[in-house]
């Protein structure tokens, strides 16, 4: 075989692999009837007209869902390309079910009638676009002046003086990560991490730690939060110590966070007295409140 014939058929074997890699774009044809049936195009713009039925949807009213569209826009806007068209329209709403919902990634792709991992690839940039585009405004630090008046609204609305917020720590329930042994496996007999939250006196957030690992106790937890250590260190713009209503006697009583009997007890982090049929009146009206 000389070298012409050689050169002729390394040409035929390079198309022929070409060829074969040619990549096929086929979509099924319940998603390419997406226009027609998906849950946007059709129960959305009926949710449109009706206001109470989509704020019990979304969990978010008009205004409010809008809003939140015109801050996280401009990040999570794609482009169309000539292979497959941005679906715009529908990253707006299949996330917003999920967070307000939790339905299942399968059961929303079903609904709005895209794949899957398309689902999957949108929840999770939106809810980063959600966390970046409002932290600094939703979610920053209290400073002094914002406690001060969180402890006022505590004392007007559940007549707890010097109270800066109740804290409680939520387990989130996950799918164990590869390689992660019993770290997240939780005393409840499920794998999960841990939402640690401070709220105020109208259970607004106003502090958060997210991500500890499922086996960790809520005491725990906030020892390894940024949280329990600004307080163990005083690094927290607490206001100074007040003198409690009707104790004058008793002097200047520190600013605490109240939390269940799962947390320490500490200068400014205060729980209940441990529960019992003896306990004093005074006691139980103290755990009440």
């Amino acid at each position: 075989m000389n070298s012409k014939q050689k050169k002729r058929i390394a040409i035929a074997l390079l198309h022929r692999r070409k060829k074969n890699n040619v990549r096929s774009l086929w979509v099924h044809d319940i998603l390419k009837r997406r226009k027609r049936y998906g849950e946007y195009h059709r129960l959305i713009q009926e949710l449109r007209f009706d206001g109470g039925r989509f704020q019990t949807y979304f969990r978010l009213d008009h205004a409010q869902f809008d809003y939140l569209l015109s801050k996280i826009g401009p990040t999570v806007t794609r482009m169309g390309t000539n292979y497959r068209e941005a679906q715009q329209s529908t990253w707006q709403y299949d996330s917003g079910e999920f967070l307000a919902t939790g339905d299942s990634y399968r059961t929303i792709a079903f609904s709005y009638r895209v794949g899957v991992s398309t689902v999957a690839g949108i929840v999770i940039e939106v809810c980063k676009a959600i966390w970046d585009s409002l932290v600094s405004e939703y979610m920053r630090v209290p400073n002094k002046e914002d406690w001060e008046t969180i402890s006022r609204e505590y004392e007007h609305r559940w007549n707890f003086p010097n109270c800066l917020g109740a804290i409680h720590g939520k387990h989130v329930v996950i799918q164990a990560p590869a390689s992660s042994g019993s770290q997240y496996y939780n005393y409840k007999g499920r794998y999960s991490i841990v939402l640690l939250a401070v709220v105020d006196a109208n259970y607004c957030f106003t502090i958060i730690d997210v991500g500890a690992f499922g086996r960790n106790s809520d005491g725990g937890t906030l020892a390894n939060s940024a949280l329990g250590k600004a307080l163990k260190e005083r690094k927290l713009t607490i206001p100074d110590n007040t003198t409690l209503p009707a104790a004058d006697h008793l002097g200047p009583g520190p600013h605490v966070i109240v939390g269940d009997e799962a947390f320490p007890r500490r200068k400014n982090l205060m729980r209940p007295y441990p529960p019992g049929r003896n306990l004093p009146n005074d006691k139980h009206i103290f755990n009440y409140c």
